[in-house]
């Protein structure tokens, strides 16, 4: 893949949160995230239930994953009365 520049950013996330509304945040990006790559999944299978669907595998898996990672994170910030600042910015471009 040949990329060019960025063209276009998305400031998807940018703020501070209680660790419930960061939970709240994290959670639902990532619920987005794994519906798309099971949709996705489905798609590609529909009509040939051998399609190769080990990228979205792949992804629900790690997402999953950092779902679960970020338990520990929301439970420190609870415990200690903290906030949880969250910064979420997509690049996006335009690749060959």
């Amino acid at each position: 893949m040949v990329s060019t520049e960025v063209t276009h950013k998305v400031q998807l996330v940018d703020g501070v949160f209680t660790p419930s509304e960061a939970s709240d945040v994290i959670n639902s990006l990532i619920r987005e995230k794994v519906n798309f790559h099971k949709l996705h999944r489905l798609s590609i299978c529909e009509g040939d239930m051998h399609s190769d669907t080990k990228f979205d595998d792949s992804r629900v898996s790690q997402l999953l994953q950092e779902k679960e990672d970020f338990k520990p994170i929301y439970k420190e910030a609870m415990l200690g009365g903290k906030r949880v600042k969250i910064t979420g910015v997509l690049n996006i471009e335009i690749i060959d």
